[in-house]
Protein backbone atom coordinates (compact mmCIF):
# COMPACT_ATOMS: atom_id res chain seq x y z
CA UNK A 1 0.00 0.00 0.00
CA UNK A 2 1.53 3.64 -1.15
CA UNK A 3 2.39 6.08 1.62
CA UNK A 4 -0.57 8.56 2.47
CA UNK A 5 0.12 11.97 0.94
CA UNK A 6 2.49 14.04 2.70
CA UNK A 7 3.22 11.29 5.49
CA UNK A 8 6.60 11.90 7.64
CA UNK A 9 9.12 8.96 7.19
CA UNK A 10 12.37 9.54 8.99
CA UNK A 11 14.98 7.04 8.88
CA UNK A 12 18.18 5.91 11.31
CA UNK A 13 21.15 4.36 9.35
CA UNK A 14 24.04 3.47 11.51
CA UNK A 15 27.06 1.62 9.65
CA UNK A 16 27.60 -1.94 11.57
CA UNK A 17 31.45 -1.07 11.90
CA UNK A 18 31.40 -0.30 15.79
CA UNK A 19 28.86 -0.39 18.56
CA UNK A 20 25.99 2.13 19.08
CA UNK A 21 27.09 4.77 21.42
CA UNK A 22 24.65 7.56 23.05
CA UNK A 23 25.27 10.16 20.42
CA UNK A 24 23.67 7.28 18.32
CA UNK A 25 20.63 6.68 20.53
CA UNK A 26 20.03 10.40 20.77
CA UNK A 27 20.14 10.38 16.85
CA UNK A 28 17.69 7.40 16.89
CA UNK A 29 15.13 9.33 19.53
CA UNK A 30 15.19 12.39 17.60
CA UNK A 31 14.17 10.75 14.20
CA UNK A 32 11.67 8.20 15.76
CA UNK A 33 10.54 11.20 17.77
CA UNK A 34 10.03 13.55 14.53
CA UNK A 35 8.05 10.63 13.42
CA UNK A 36 5.57 9.27 16.26
CA UNK A 37 4.56 13.27 16.59
CA UNK A 38 3.70 13.74 13.06
CA UNK A 39 2.27 10.27 12.82
CA UNK A 40 4.42 8.94 10.62
CA UNK A 41 6.91 5.80 9.86
CA UNK A 42 10.55 5.48 11.54
CA UNK A 43 13.20 3.10 9.47
CA UNK A 44 16.21 1.19 10.31
CA UNK A 45 18.40 1.03 7.41
CA UNK A 46 21.62 -0.84 7.84
CA UNK A 47 24.31 0.73 5.90
CA UNK A 48 26.81 -2.40 5.38
CA UNK A 49 29.10 -1.49 2.42
CA UNK A 50 32.22 -1.02 4.29
CA UNK A 51 33.72 -4.34 2.97
CA UNK A 52 35.02 -6.93 6.01
CA UNK A 53 34.91 -3.57 8.36
CA UNK A 54 31.07 -4.60 7.77
CA UNK A 55 29.21 -7.26 10.47
CA UNK A 56 26.30 -9.04 10.37
CA UNK A 57 26.34 -9.46 14.61
CA UNK A 58 26.77 -5.82 14.91
CA UNK A 59 23.78 -5.39 12.78
CA UNK A 60 21.93 -7.82 14.99
CA UNK A 61 23.28 -5.52 18.33
CA UNK A 62 21.89 -2.29 16.80
CA UNK A 63 18.28 -3.87 16.26
CA UNK A 64 18.72 -5.03 20.26
CA UNK A 65 19.82 -2.28 20.78
CA UNK A 66 17.05 0.28 19.51
CA UNK A 67 14.25 -2.28 21.24
CA UNK A 68 16.13 -1.66 24.28
CA UNK A 69 15.62 2.21 24.28
CA UNK A 70 11.69 1.14 23.58
CA UNK A 71 12.13 2.42 19.78
CA UNK A 72 9.94 0.84 17.58
CA UNK A 73 10.63 0.84 13.95
CA UNK A 74 10.65 -1.34 9.99
CA UNK A 75 13.44 -2.53 9.07
CA UNK A 76 14.14 -1.53 4.70
CA UNK A 77 16.83 -3.46 3.05
CA UNK A 78 20.20 -2.70 4.13
CA UNK A 79 22.63 -1.39 1.56
CA UNK A 80 24.52 -4.50 0.83
CA UNK A 81 21.22 -5.08 -1.27
CA UNK A 82 21.19 -1.70 -2.83
CA UNK A 83 24.43 -2.02 -5.60
CA UNK A 84 22.32 -2.47 -8.83
CA UNK A 85 21.26 1.08 -7.52
CA UNK A 86 24.84 2.96 -7.33
CA UNK A 87 25.89 0.79 -10.52
CA UNK A 88 23.03 2.35 -12.42
CA UNK A 89 23.03 6.24 -10.81
CA UNK A 90 26.91 6.50 -11.64
CA UNK A 91 26.62 5.34 -14.87
CA UNK A 92 24.04 7.70 -15.49
CA UNK A 93 26.55 10.72 -14.16
CA UNK A 94 29.41 9.21 -16.26
CA UNK A 95 27.60 8.91 -19.64
CA UNK A 96 26.06 12.93 -18.70
CA UNK A 97 29.91 13.26 -18.62
CA UNK A 98 29.60 14.53 -14.94
CA UNK A 99 32.51 12.17 -13.19
CA UNK A 100 35.63 11.91 -14.15
CA UNK A 101 38.57 9.45 -13.02
CA UNK A 102 40.82 10.15 -9.65
CA UNK A 103 43.71 8.20 -8.90
CA UNK A 104 45.35 10.77 -6.01
CA UNK A 105 46.20 9.29 -2.45
CA UNK A 106 45.29 11.45 0.35
CA UNK A 107 48.44 12.64 0.87
CA UNK A 108 48.69 13.86 -2.56
CA UNK A 109 45.48 16.15 -2.28
CA UNK A 110 46.58 17.36 1.34
CA UNK A 111 49.78 18.66 -0.81
CA UNK A 112 48.15 20.30 -3.24
CA UNK A 113 45.35 21.49 -1.54
CA UNK A 114 44.77 24.86 -1.32
CA UNK A 115 41.81 25.42 0.54
CA UNK A 116 39.89 23.40 3.70
CA UNK A 117 36.93 22.47 3.48
CA UNK A 118 34.30 21.08 6.22
CA UNK A 119 35.55 17.55 6.00
CA UNK A 120 39.33 18.42 5.29
CA UNK A 121 41.50 19.51 2.25
CA UNK A 122 39.40 20.20 -0.77
CA UNK A 123 40.06 18.41 -3.92
CA UNK A 124 42.38 20.86 -6.06
CA UNK A 125 40.39 19.17 -9.02
CA UNK A 126 44.83 17.24 -10.53
CA UNK A 127 42.54 14.72 -12.13
CA UNK A 128 40.12 16.44 -14.00
CA UNK A 129 41.97 17.21 -16.71
CA UNK A 130 44.76 14.79 -17.00
CA UNK A 131 44.97 11.53 -18.67
CA UNK A 132 44.44 9.18 -15.79
CA UNK A 133 47.14 6.78 -15.37
CA UNK A 134 46.15 2.96 -15.94
CA UNK A 135 47.90 1.43 -13.74
CA UNK A 136 46.58 2.75 -10.76
CA UNK A 137 42.87 2.11 -9.44
CA UNK A 138 40.64 5.40 -9.48
CA UNK A 139 37.59 6.63 -7.94
CA UNK A 140 35.46 8.96 -9.81
CA UNK A 141 34.92 12.03 -8.56
CA UNK A 142 31.23 14.49 -9.49
CA UNK A 143 32.84 17.35 -11.67
CA UNK A 144 31.01 20.01 -9.15
CA UNK A 145 31.17 23.20 -12.09
CA UNK A 146 29.69 21.05 -14.58
CA UNK A 147 27.05 19.52 -12.43
CA UNK A 148 25.70 23.22 -10.72
CA UNK A 149 26.22 24.61 -14.24
CA UNK A 150 23.52 21.94 -15.71
CA UNK A 151 21.13 22.66 -12.80
CA UNK A 152 21.29 26.18 -12.19
CA UNK A 153 21.04 27.18 -8.43
CA UNK A 154 19.20 25.01 -6.04
CA UNK A 155 17.91 25.57 -2.50
CA UNK A 156 16.98 23.44 0.41
CA UNK A 157 15.37 23.67 3.94
CA UNK A 158 16.13 22.37 6.94
CA UNK A 159 13.75 22.72 9.75
CA UNK A 160 16.38 24.39 12.41
CA UNK A 161 18.01 26.62 9.93
CA UNK A 162 15.58 27.44 7.30
CA UNK A 163 16.03 27.72 3.98
CA UNK A 164 19.13 27.31 2.39
CA UNK A 165 20.93 27.84 -1.17
CA UNK A 166 22.94 25.07 -1.98
CA UNK A 167 26.73 25.74 -2.39
CA UNK A 168 27.98 21.98 -3.20
CA UNK A 169 31.38 23.97 -4.34
CA UNK A 170 32.27 24.17 -0.82
CA UNK A 171 33.18 20.58 -0.83
CA UNK A 172 34.48 20.42 -4.05
CA UNK A 173 34.51 17.53 -6.62
CA UNK A 174 33.58 14.68 -3.93
CA UNK A 175 33.93 11.15 -4.15
CA UNK A 176 31.11 9.24 -5.55
CA UNK A 177 32.52 6.03 -6.78
CA UNK A 178 35.25 4.98 -4.20
CA UNK A 179 37.87 2.62 -5.03
CA UNK A 180 36.81 -0.07 -3.33
CA UNK A 181 33.02 0.54 -3.82
CA UNK A 182 30.51 0.86 -5.68
CA UNK A 183 29.10 4.46 -3.90
CA UNK A 184 30.44 6.77 -1.48
CA UNK A 185 28.56 8.28 1.51
CA UNK A 186 26.83 10.80 -0.87
CA UNK A 187 25.67 8.51 -3.35
CA UNK A 188 24.57 6.24 -1.59
CA UNK A 189 22.94 7.70 0.99
CA UNK A 190 21.12 10.22 -0.79
CA UNK A 191 19.75 7.38 -3.33
CA UNK A 192 18.42 5.25 -0.36
CA UNK A 193 16.70 7.89 0.98
CA UNK A 194 15.02 8.65 -2.07
CA UNK A 195 14.64 4.72 -2.75
CA UNK A 196 12.73 4.65 1.38
CA UNK A 197 10.26 7.54 0.68
CA UNK A 198 12.39 9.76 3.35
CA UNK A 199 10.68 13.04 3.59
CA UNK A 200 12.51 14.03 6.64
CA UNK A 201 16.18 13.58 6.89
CA UNK A 202 16.77 13.67 11.01
CA UNK A 203 20.26 13.78 11.56
CA UNK A 204 23.28 15.60 13.37
CA UNK A 205 24.75 19.15 12.75
CA UNK A 206 28.40 18.06 11.44
CA UNK A 207 26.44 16.69 8.49
CA UNK A 208 24.78 20.16 7.12
CA UNK A 209 27.63 20.62 5.34
CA UNK A 210 27.22 17.24 2.99
CA UNK A 211 23.12 18.61 2.70
CA UNK A 212 24.74 20.75 -0.45
CA UNK A 213 25.61 17.86 -2.25
CA UNK A 214 23.33 15.75 -1.86
CA UNK A 215 20.50 18.37 -3.06
CA UNK A 216 22.56 18.26 -5.84
CA UNK A 217 22.85 15.15 -6.57
CA UNK A 218 18.74 15.08 -6.33
CA UNK A 219 18.35 17.79 -8.71
CA UNK A 220 21.00 15.74 -11.17
CA UNK A 221 19.21 12.44 -10.92
CA UNK A 222 15.48 13.56 -10.67
CA UNK A 223 14.98 12.52 -7.35
CA UNK A 224 12.53 13.82 -4.57
CA UNK A 225 13.41 16.74 -2.01
CA UNK A 226 12.96 15.84 1.19
CA UNK A 227 12.94 18.48 4.15
CA UNK A 228 16.04 17.89 6.68
CA UNK A 229 16.58 18.10 10.43
CA UNK A 230 19.96 18.47 11.30
CA UNK A 231 20.03 18.46 15.32
CA UNK A 232 22.45 19.05 18.26
CA UNK A 233 25.03 16.61 18.36
CA UNK A 234 26.10 15.16 21.93
CA UNK A 235 29.58 16.70 22.78
CA UNK A 236 32.47 15.31 25.16
CA UNK A 237 34.78 17.21 27.45
CA UNK A 238 36.93 18.29 24.78
CA UNK A 239 33.62 19.61 22.48
CA UNK A 240 33.90 16.61 20.35
CA UNK A 241 31.15 14.63 18.76
CA UNK A 242 31.22 11.12 20.56
CA UNK A 243 32.64 8.74 18.33
CA UNK A 244 33.19 4.83 18.21
CA UNK A 245 37.07 5.23 17.35
CA UNK A 246 37.35 7.72 21.01
CA UNK A 247 35.96 4.69 22.61
CA UNK A 248 32.77 6.31 23.90
CA UNK A 249 30.56 3.90 26.12
CA UNK A 250 28.51 1.16 23.88
CA UNK A 251 25.03 0.65 24.02
CA UNK A 252 25.49 -2.90 24.24
CA UNK A 253 27.93 -2.58 27.55
CA UNK A 254 25.04 -0.85 29.09
CA UNK A 255 22.25 -2.85 27.87
CA UNK A 256 24.06 -6.19 29.10
CA UNK A 257 25.04 -4.20 32.36
CA UNK A 258 21.36 -4.20 33.33
CA UNK A 259 20.79 -0.78 32.77
CA UNK A 260 17.45 0.49 31.50
CA UNK A 261 17.42 1.53 28.46
CA UNK A 262 13.62 3.20 28.44
CA UNK A 263 14.92 5.24 30.88
CA UNK A 264 17.83 6.18 29.45
CA UNK A 265 15.44 7.39 26.42
CA UNK A 266 13.94 9.23 28.51
CA UNK A 267 16.79 11.42 29.90
CA UNK A 268 17.95 12.22 26.51
CA UNK A 269 14.84 13.19 25.62
CA UNK A 270 15.31 15.40 28.43
CA UNK A 271 18.58 16.63 28.22
CA UNK A 272 19.91 14.92 31.62
CA UNK A 273 23.12 13.72 30.18
CA UNK A 274 25.83 11.33 31.93
CA UNK A 275 28.26 14.22 33.52
CA UNK A 276 30.92 15.56 31.02
CA UNK A 277 28.54 15.01 27.99
CA UNK A 278 26.67 18.34 26.64
CA UNK A 279 24.63 18.85 23.58
CA UNK A 280 25.64 21.40 20.93
CA UNK A 281 27.10 21.84 17.47
CA UNK A 282 30.81 21.27 16.98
Amino acid sequence: MPDAPHQTVTRFAPSPNGQLHLGHAYAAIVAHDLAVERGGRFLLRIEDIDGPRSRAELAQAFREDLGWLGLAYEEVPPQSQRLDSYIVAANQLREAGLLYPCTCTRTEIAEAATRMGPDGPVYPGTCKHRRPDPEREAAWRLDVEAATARTGPLTWTDEIAGEQQAEPERLGDVVLVRKDLPASYHLAATLDDAADGITLVARGADLFHATHIHRLLQALLDLPVPTWHHHELLLDESGSKLAKRRGSPSLTDRREAGEDGGALAESLRRGALPAGISLGRP
